[in-house]
């Protein structure tokens, strides 16, 4: 009798432990939530946006306001849908996980920005004289236009990335293989390319759009062509190359310090 009661209890022992063992883990939706929105953040947006939000290939995020995201409806959104024509990706996440990661990038907005050390004044003369910027680059509507616009710069990037796309730029430059794509915008198209026509002629640049059966440069003078791929005999797309060069040695510490201040200084009309 006494082997049949404690053969009974072990049953029952295990058959609760079991139970136990089954049950749907608890939701993160209360007290845990900001750290499990931090361990979201961590996984699938700090590769971009920088570990607490400081910006890197994505924007900085440790704002008080987000430029397209002005509320939590908004910031979900982007989330769970991306941005077209960005590198911004779409979203596998659930809608309790949006929920914990837009609450995470919004105290994110608490962290002050960003210490830069160098001077933005003294930065802006040597954007303009030492470093030659002006010549590729657009600043609110001045400039030239075979390197991204950079009149929201200091929105768009952190000081960590902008300093590794001075110094070794090619590493800044997207190493897809993919065809031209109507739907997307540069950087993801970004591609220099270098034509030879049948009549000698000879070009680099960069890619403004291609088809099946044509191709739009733009040269480094900022000057543009279309060619038709019948005109050429050669068509060489240089992935990974950058027209831009490392001013690694061009600038010193100081220098290169001042001129990233200056572009973290440029955010358009905010």
């Amino acid at each position: 009798m006494k082997y049949l009661i404690s053969r009974i209890t072990l049953q029952c022992a295990l058959l609760l432990l079991g139970t136990l063992l089954f049950l749907p883990a608890r939701s993160t939706s209360s007290a845990n939530a900001p750290d499990e929105g931090e361990r979201l953040f961590l996984v699938h947006c700090a590769g971009c946006h920088g570990p607490k939000g400081e910006g890197g290939s994505g924007p900085t995020l440790a704002v008080p306001i987000l430029t397209r995201a002005t509320n939590e409806e908004l910031l979900i959104r982007i989330i769970r849908q991306g941005i077209p024509g960005t590198e911004m990706p779409s979203s596998r996440l659930d809608s309790e996980q949006l929920k914990q990661t837009a609450a995470w990038v919004r105290k994110l907005g608490e962290v002050p920005i960003e210490h830069v050390r160098g001077n933005a004044q003294r930065g802006e003369q040597l954007y303009l004289a030492k470093g030659g910027c002006a010549q590729c680059h657009t600043i609110g509507g001045r400039g030239g236009a075979s390197g991204p616009d950079l009149t929201e710069i200091g929105v768009r990037r952190g000081a960590a990335y902008l300093r590794m796309a001075l110094t070794d730029p090619e590493d800044d430059v997207p190493k897809g293989y993919s065809s031209y794509r109507s739907e997307v915008s540069i950087p993801e198209n970004f591609l220099q390319v270098r034509v030879v026509t049948k009549d000698g002629r000879r070009l680099t640049g960069v890619r403004l759009n291609e088809d099946t059966f044509s191709i739009q440069v733009r040269d480094f003078s900022d000057r543009t062509y279309s060619f038709f791929k019948s005109e050429l005999v050669e068509l060489h797309k240089d992935w990974g190359k950058s027209p831009m060069p490392s001013y690694r040695d061009v600038f010193s510490k100081e220098e290169l310090e001042d001129i990233i201040a200056f572009l973290i200084s440029l955010r358009g009309s905010q």
